[in-house]
């Protein structure tokens, strides 16, 4: 690619959540002298949009590129890109998610693109579904793998499922990390909280964000309020938990919003506030006693990291590559998807047993270490845009 800066094109249909916060962190990262990084969305979190004006990378906006299945708009949004990436000869097209993943990649492959990546955040198939769209799935990305370069994959959990569905060939598959903010709170000194080790003044000022009494038992969730993520299984947890002190947070926007605040209603027992789209997530995570992730599948969401960076104990369901990092009994609880008995019980472990709770805490903090940081996500993009992945 000679002394010029590669372009790269970075396609994900809706920047924003986890994956949308790691394509960005990605773009912003490299080095703009060797990268020539242009973002290509069908919309995004204005969060993230103005970070990505901010530093000055170049958003493009396909409005058909959207997350459902839609032919019309599909085929459209298919043409667009191939007639992008003919006009603009990017030198690597890099695509996020299912829907994006997979026009990105037949645009980029009919345009004759050099290189080809995409990372697996998760995948569009899961138990969930009926079986014949799972298998129309599989096959669709198996299809898509074979004329991708490279596969990066969230968590070893992803990149597992990856090679046991075949998806790609298994040396063209590596593993990576979410970057995840927030340093971790001194566990000792004047400042220092009775539960959880965190310090008491950013447990205040949290709770002061969201509204909460600086004593209340809050069990929180952050994430898009989806199908995805089953924030039903939350509120039902909270109402298994049977605690009317405990205070129920979640921290997010999405299209079940008002189906899950009627859920919370019409549960009288259930205290229940939806904090809305924040930017600071960082900042509100000392304001929860348990952390609990309720989803029906996942890659390896972003929030769980930085609730373990902060100190908080995390409940979550045994989905993908969260057990990367929520290791059972040793710096947290799993649960089956589904169960929200299971996960009220492990809830209730948490806050009736403070000792235990600290303990895990404690050591997710040490286990996460540096592994979700800028550098390693830097070297690895740098790796795979240059093709010394390739012979890894």
């Amino acid at each position: 690619m000679g002394d010029a800066a590669v372009r790269v094109a970075t396609v994900i249909t809706r920047l924003e959540g986890g994956a949308g916060q790691l394509a960005l962190r990605g773009a912003l990262i490299m080095d703009p002298a060797a990268h020539e990084m242009t973002i290509i969305t069908g919309r995004g979190d204005p969060v993230l949009l103005d970070q990505a004006a901010a530093a000055g990378l170049e958003v493009l906006i396909e409005p058909a590129l959207r997350a459902p299945i839609a032919p019309c708009s599909d085929l459209g949004a298919l043409v667009r890109l191939r007639g992008l990436f003919i006009r603009r000869p990017f030198d690597i097209v890099h695509t996020h998610t299912a829907k994006a993943g997979m026009l990105g990649r037949l645009a980029a492959h009919r345009a004759g693109v050099p290189r080809l990546v995409h990372t697996y955040h998760g995948f569009p198939f899961h138990e969930f579904q009926a079986l014949p769209r799972r298998q129309a799935y599989v096959r669709i990305e198996r299809g898509l793998g074979r004329i991708t370069d490279l596969a990066l994959c969230v968590g070893t959990g992803v990149a597992v499922e990856a090679v046991r569905r075949r998806l790609i060939s298994p040396e063209r598959i590596r593993t990576i990390g979410v970057v995840a903010d927030g340093p971790a709170p001194p566990r000792d000194g004047p400042d220092r909280a009775a539960h959880g080790g965190l310090p008491g003044s950013a447990r205040a000022r949290a709770r002061a964000a969201l509204g909460l009494p600086a004593g209340a038992t809050v069990v929180g969730a952050v994430g898009r309020l989806t199908y995805q993520k089953a924030p039903g299984d939350f509120v039902a947890a909270l109402r298994e938990l049977g605690r009317p002190d405990v205070t129920g947070v979640w921290v997010g926007d999405g299209e079940l919003a008002g189906q899950v605040a009627a859920q919370a209603r019409e549960t009288p027992a259930v205290r229940l506030v939806l904090a809305g789209q924040r930017g600071n997530v960082p900042e509100l995570l000392p304001a929860f006693d348990v952390f609990l992730l309720s989803s029906r599948y996942e890659g390896l969401p972003t929030a769980v990291v930085e609730a373990m960076i902060c100190g908080i104990p995390v409940v979550a369901t045994a989905v993908n590559a969260v057990g990367d990092v929520v290791v059972p009994g040793e710096t947290g609880l799993l649960v089956p998807p589904g169960h929200p008995a299971l996960m009220a019980d492990a809830v209730r472990f948490f806050l009736d047993s403070p000792e235990a709770a600290v303990r895990m805490a404690a050591a997710a903090q040490a286990r996460l270490g540096k592994r979700f940081g800028e550098p390693a996500l830097r070297q690895a993009l740098m790796a795979a845009y240059s093709g010394e992945s390739d012979a890894a």
